[in-house]
C-alpha cells in the first residue's frame, strides 16, 4: 500500500517508520503550522530534514505557515476548551494531508500524532476517519503508542532534537506556565 504518512517531528516518526515501511510504501509528509514559535518550528524541521535524509526516507514538505490565521483559530477555541484547540489543530493538518495523497495517487494516510500517550488518541482516530471519508481515502488507523518509548529510545541514540511539548504556544503553557505557576 502506497501510504502518506504525517510526521508532527522526527522523533515521533523513528518507530512507526521502522515498523510501517515493512508493510508500505512509505512517503513522509511534513505539515505543521501549529508550532510556535517560529524558532522552534525551524529547529523541529531541522531535525526532521536531518533524520529523513540520514534515513533516506522520501519527504514532502508543505512549509505553509500561515501564523496568524492558525493563531487566532486556536485562541478563540482555546478559549472555550482545550480539547476544541486540539481538534482544530489535527483536522486542519489530517485534511492537508489526505487531500494531497487523494491528489496524488496515494491508498491512504495516517499520522504519528498516534504514537504520543499525551495526544488525545481517540479524537485523532475519529478526526482522521471523518476527512478520510470526506475526501475519498483511507485513513490507516494504527496505535502507534506501543512504539513510544522504543521511539524516544531510537531519537535519543541518534541524537534527534527532542521537544518538550506538544508545539503550539497553547500547549507550551499548559505544561510550563499554566500546571506550574
Amino acid at each position: 500500500m502506497k501510504l502518506l504518512l504525517h510526521a508532527c517531528c522526527a522523533p515521533c516518526l523513528a518507530a512507526p517508520y521502522k515498523y510501517l515501511s515493512k508493510e508500505h510504501e512509505i512517503v513522509v509528509f511534513w505539515y505543521n503550522p501549529n508550532i510556535q514559535p517560529y524558532r522552534e518550528y525551524l529547529r523541529r524541521l531541522q531535525a526532521f530534514r536531518k533524520y529523513t535524509s540520514k534515513k533516506g526516507i522520501k519527504t514532502i514538505e508543505d512549509l505553509s505557515y500561515p501564523l496568524e490565521d492558525w493563531l487566532y483559530k486556536a485562541a478563540m477555541l482555546s478559549r472555550k476548551s482545550n480539547v476544541l484547540r486540539c481538534k482544530f489543530c489535527y483536522a486542519e493538518r489530517l485534511h492537508r494531508v489526505a487531500t494531497h495523497a487523494k491528489r496524488h495517487g496515494f491508498n491512504a494516510f495516517s499520522t504519528t500524532l498516534l504514537l504520543a500517550p499525551y495526544q488525545k488518541h481517540e479524537l485523532v482516530k475519529e478526526i482522521g476517519e471523518k476527512i478520510g471519508k470526506n475526501v475519498g481515502i483511507e485513513f490507516l488507523y494504527i496505535d502507534m503508542r506501543k512504539w513510544f518509548d522504543e521511539s524516544e529510545k531510537m531519537a535519543r541514540e541518534a541524537g534527534i532534537y527532542r521537544q518538550g511539548y506538544c508545539g503550539c504556544v497553547f500547549s507550551e503553557a499548559d505544561r510550563y506556565w499554566r500546571d506550574n505557576p
